[in-house]
């Protein structure tokens, strides 16, 4: 449990730990399940990972700006791109 008294659940806590497979299905699985009034739109989505795709700190998914995964960062949509590309 956490602080909070919540209930965590945490399959496996470090990267190295999962498969490629594993860790992909991680990440589409938290893209889905985010709530509809948080999540960008497909278009804006789109758009911020175009972006991101053309930067400099753009390395394996990760931003080395701020050390986020790039799709979970533009997938919510008050979220602002540490470099103020978008």
């Amino acid at each position: 449990m956490s602080e909070s008294g919540e209930l965590r659940v945490c399959k496996k806590c470090l990267l190295r730990e999962m498969t490629k497979e594993t860790y992909y299905q991680n990440l589409q699985d938290y893209l889905e399940e985010l709530e509809p009034e948080r999540k960008s739109s497909q278009e804006l989505y789109e758009k911020r990972l175009e972006r991101c795709k053309e930067c400099e700190k753009l390395i394996n998914g990760l931003c080395r700006a701020c050390g986020c995964y790039v799709e979970m960062r533009a997938a919510i949509s008050e979220n602002k791109c540490p470099c103020q590309y978008w």
